[in-house]
């Protein structure tokens, strides 16, 4: 298969990710006969330096001549600490995801039983948890009619029937191909937007009688995805809770280094890991490439290539086995790989298997 990506390296540790991306990536193609073709682009701080913009129509006509977008992360602390700032890397995400069309954000998550121990949580509770949250991402307050001054800000947190639609009609299929359970997390109790989703999401109840739905507030979802995580199968909800809730299960993973995604919609797909930009860590090869690696995993499964995803789940996966891990998830008393070392195992693992 012959395929165009585009790389968004970002700021922070987002280009030493993305190289070890890249590489696996070329493992694969060399393994199974496959052309990779790249075409690197600006975004984020990087971009705001350079051209003033986050996300350049360059780098928007960029991603549209791809089959898939492959994006590490944004941020920098210059910007972090003015929020007075007029322009923001963060934005050039926004713009990206607004243009590109992607409104279904799709988050797995999973544990890893040699990692159990690294989560806050009981390993009784996390043992089997497999799940995924589907977050809408073009909608809500982050998209909204926005005002701020000294006195007053607001941000509207809209949402279409078009838009409610689209989105669970990606989860109750996503439901159907999995355990065939669905849970829409809403505000309903308070929130008018929250309503219309809980009304519209009961109206398409009956095109899916072999999907079982509930519906759970946002604050009792938050409880009982970590008191709770094997109860749930597929969660959809609008943007803001997504995007809470996602963070929150970091803790199930036991690390936000181990969580990729992708953004699916009407243009291009993305791929990307759920962590930020680190810029603390930035060229200290210390950052876990991981979910870098995975969403590059993702990106081979979007397109239909299984053995080729799995063939890089398996080398993630031994590479946790044989204690070739970051600092942040390596266990005490086990010598320390860094990022470059860690991406590399891997590269050779594919190569070797």
């Amino acid at each position: 298969m012959k395929l165009k990506i585009a790389v968004l390296s970002g700021d922070g540790i987002g280009p030493e990710i993305m190289k070890q991306g890249v590489a696996v990536l070329d493992a694969v193609a060399t393994k199974f006969g496959h052309q990779f073709a790249y075409e690197e682009a600006l975004v984020g701080a990087t971009a705001i330096e350079a051209v003033g913009n986050p996300y350049p129509d360059s780098t928007h006509e960029m991603c549209m001549r791809a089959d898939a977008v492959l994006f590490a992360a944004v941020g920098d602390l210059k910007y972090d600490n003015n929020p007075t700032s007029p322009v923001r890397p963060e934005q050039g995400l926004l713009a990206m995801r607004k243009k590109l069309g992607l409104f279904a954000n799709i988050r797995p998550v999973a544990t890893f039983d040699c990692l159990l121990h690294k989560s806050p949580l009981k390993e009784e509770l996390l043992r089997g948890a497999d799940f995924v949250v589907i977050r809408e991402l073009t909608g809500g307050m982050y998209f909204g009619e926005k005002h701020e001054d000294d006195q007053m800000a607001f941000d509207t947190d809209i949402y279409t029937r078009p838009e409610i639609e689209r989105i669970l009609k990606v989860a109750f299929e996503m439901a159907r191909g999995r355990k065939k359970h669905l849970t829409v997390v809403d505000k309903a109790n308070v929130l008018a937007s929250s309503r219309l989703w809980r009304r519209i999401a009961k109206e398409m109840e009956p095109q899916y009688p072999d999907v079982v739905t509930d519906y759970m507030f946002i604050d009792n979802a938050s409880m009982r995805v970590l008191t709770e995580p094997r109860f749930f199968d597929v969660i959809v909800t609008e943007n803001t809770f997504g995007d809470i809730l996602t963070d929150e299960t970091s803790c199930i993973t036991g690390s936000m280094g181990l969580q990729p995604s992708s953004s699916l919609g009407l243009h291009t797909p993305l791929f990307e890991p759920v962590h930020g930009s680190w810029p603390q860590a930035k060229g200290q090869n210390i950052a876990n490439p991981l979910a870098q690696i995975l969403s590059a995993a993702m990106l081979l499964e979007h397109f239909g290539l299984s053995a080729e995803g799995a063939m890089v789940r398996r080398a993630v996966d031994a590479s946790l086995e044989a204690n070739v891990r970051t600092p942040d998830i390596q266990v005490e008393g086990a010598p320390h790989y860094g990022t470059n070392e860690v991406g590399q195992w891997i590269c050779d693992y594919i190569k070797n298997s």
